[in-house]
């Protein structure tokens, strides 16, 4: 099948012209169906660490070079750090993380990072140790959407911590874990 030729008979409808047909409410309760990783998303501003938790969190491509997205809410005191540091750190929180987690969720930036391991990552973003994975990001791209930016990063570093638990998901506005079902497949 040829999709260009199916998206070049695709009508056209200019964004001016739709009215908003969907209740806010019902889309936030439909997209509280989508478990999500848990992830501590991290940077640094005058010499000090800064994060925020995000479950928006999507690879772009993986060549010709590893690439990844976040959706930050501009409200957020950490999006414009994002922005002026150039970098982030994704971190995937593992399943015994909901401390952090809740942490991370605090109105209160300073206590954050409070009693929390981390190392510098050779963007200069904070790399929490205990995280199931971390990516190191180069901030390659903002585009700005409604209430957000999607922030496209450059992966430049990934580390792995082995086996290090199951990661820690946001699912019906609770914190849930991954129960395997028993079969095995490979993507």
């Amino acid at each position: 099948m040829n999709t260009n030729a199916l998206s070049q008979q695709a009508p056209r409808i200019a964004p001016a012209t739709l009215q908003m047909q969907v209740d806010p409410m019902l889309f936030k309760s439909g997209m509280r169906q989508l478990a999500a990783g848990v992830c501590a998303v991290t940077t640094h501003h005058d010499s000090e660490p800064h994060g925020l938790l995000v479950t928006a969190v999507s690879s772009v491509s993986a060549e010709p070079a590893p690439s990844l997205l976040i959706c930050v809410n501009r409200s957020s005191s950490t999006h414009e750090r994002i922005i002026n540091a150039g970098c982030f750190c994704v971190n995937l929180l593992g399943e015994h993380d909901v401390e952090l987690a809740r942490q991370f969720m605090s109105s209160d930036r300073r206590s954050r990072f409070a009693g929390v391991d981390w190392e510098t990552g050779i963007t200069g973003a904070p790399i929490l140790t205990q995280a199931i994975v971390s990516f190191d990001c180069e901030l390659e791209q903002a585009i700005e959407a409604d209430s957000h930016t999607i922030c496209i990063g450059r992966v430049r570093d990934v580390r792995v911590r082995g086996e290090s638990g199951q990661p820690l998901l946001y699912f019906g506005s609770n914190f849930a874990v991954v129960r395997p079902h028993g079969t095995s497949t490979s993507a």
